[in-house]
């Protein structure tokens, strides 16, 4: 077994001990891309827990994965370490290489949790790159390690995912690119805003529906469509799924149909998911599936918030859609989600970001 070199070891000390440089250059590497640092006679048991914890399939309509697993040794991490994704993980009582890694670069405080808590897992963020996330997870010995990802598999994969996303909306947002005016023309007449990049424009504002759309690249292979809808006076109890499915078909077959009429869009059967999640502070129903005309013949995946606004007393719908039947969507799914996310109401903007707005619809 190769011996950690005394630079490996210097070159990560600083897990815990210091603050990001603000010289670091950006994260490289594909969003979907996570190197794990294991050695290959651990990674053996360790592979198929990891393979079901962050290669899920999703289904766009064809399957894809939510991340790709690289594993490097710790001996190539110097040539890795700017990655935008790393996990670093081994039994921290096993004596391989990895494992040795691990122990000399948390203190003792951190190895006591580690030891004690079947829940933690340290993460560092900007650790050797600009908007990049490294994180250990280890128990006390392999069995341990094994049932410890089972268990909190969810909340590793949510932090890599949520670091994604915050570097995704970061390459997305530029001021430059940015309508205001359609933002502000939004915030002015529904008291609520969502970002709008440069190339959408908004295909249907209807005040008496409670409806807009923004699409983008219509009549193009690679369609992205977003719209907002709500419920005045409403109620959570608006938030089931069924309840949800039937509010989007009946908003799709109004508003997205063929040209000739003949044909809308409705939920396919086929993958349709609902989990509970925190959207901005708020209990949601977050819905991912498959949509499809209702002639058959075309579809592509969506993704969909809905959640309970007390402050306006509405419920919200958020929805992207994606159509792109020459491409792998994994990746334009998560802009539509990302974009999502974006959305706020009047009561969470800052006084300067409305006045702004305001100014930009005005402007026009």
């Amino acid at each position: 077994m190769k011996k950690i070199s005394v630079v490996s070891i210097l070159m990560i000390i600083s897990f815990f001990s210091f603050s990001c440089d603000p010289t670091l250059k950006p994260a490289t590497g594909l969003e979907d891309e996570i190197y794990v640092v294991a050695d290959s006679s651990e990674y053996v048991s360790l592979e198929a827990v990891l393979d079901s914890t962050f290669e899920k399939l999703i289904y766009t309509p064809q399957p894809e994965k939510l991340f790709t697993l690289k594993r490097i040794t710790v001996e190539e991490l110097d040539k890795f370490k700017k990655k935008k994704n790393i996990l670093i993980v081994a039994p921290l009582n096993s004596a391989s290489n990895t494992s040795k890694f691990i122990n000399a670069i948390i203190d003792s405080s951190v190895k006591n949790e580690i030891m004690s808590n079947d829940e933690f897992f340290p993460v560092k963020n900007n650790l050797w790159a600009k908007e990049q996330i490294v994180s250990i997870v280890s128990a006390p010995d392999m069995d341990k390690l094994i049932s410890k990802i089972k268990k909190i598999g969810d909340n590793i994969l949510y932090n890599f995912q949520k670091a994604s996303d915050k570097r995704l909306f970061s390459s997305l947002y530029k001021p430059r690119f940015e309508r205001k005016n359609i933002e502000g023309k939004l915030l002015k007449k529904y008291g609520w805003v969502i970002y709008v990049q440069a190339d959408y424009q908004v295909a249907k504002d209807t005040a008496e529906d409670h409806f807009v759309w923004i699409r983008r690249s219509p009549g193009s292979d690679m369609e992205r469509w977003i719209f907002v809808t709500w419920i005045d006076n409403g109620s959570p109890q608006y938030l089931t799924p069924d309840s949800i499915k039937a509010i989007r078909n009946r908003i799709t077959e109004k508003y997205y149909r063929t040209t000739d009429e003949r044909s809308f869009v409705i939920i396919a059967e086929d993958y349709f998911t609902t989990t509970e999640v925190n959207f901005n502070n708020r209990y949601a129903i977050l819905t991912q599936g498959l949509w499809e005309l209702n002639s058959k013949g075309m579809g592509g995946p969506f993704i969909n918030y809905t959640f309970f606004d007390e402050k306006t007393n509405r419920i919200y719908m958020l929805d992207g859609s994606v159509y792109a039947p020459k491409y792998f969507k994994r990746n334009l799914i998560q802009q539509m989600d990302v974009t999502l996310q974006s959305f706020m109401t009047e009561a969470e903007l800052s006084k300067d970001r409305k006045k702004d707005l305001l100014n930009a619809a005005d402007e026009e």
